[in-house]
């Protein structure tokens, strides 16, 4: 079990550093990406883990991985080109 975290957790930070160099323009600090894409992935691997018992390493990963990277998509800004006006009072 404790490698199926460490394995969660590596995931979730090269999860992180993909986003970075994907979208670093549009992420906060890395500190903030990398602390959400292995804490994400950790609680998906919790959550997963929990969900179907012991001995299912390899849908614990995929777990992580979704969570990882739905929370990592909660991070992104706008891009910027979608510059809406505000209704004249």
């Amino acid at each position: 079990m404790i490698l199926e975290a460490i394995g969660s957790a590596v995931l979730g930070l090269l999860l992180a550093w993909a986003a970075t160099h994907r979208f670093a323009h549009r992420l906060p600090a890395r500190t903030w990406v990398f602390s959400t894409g292995a804490a994400g992935a950790l609680f998906g691997d919790f959550v997963t883990h929990s969900a179907l018992g012991p001995g299912t390493a390899l849908p614990s990963l995929l777990g992580a991985a979704v969570v990882s990277t739905a929370s990592l998509s909660l991070l992104l800004r706008p891009s910027g080109r979608l510059r809406r006006r505000s209704a004249p009072a």
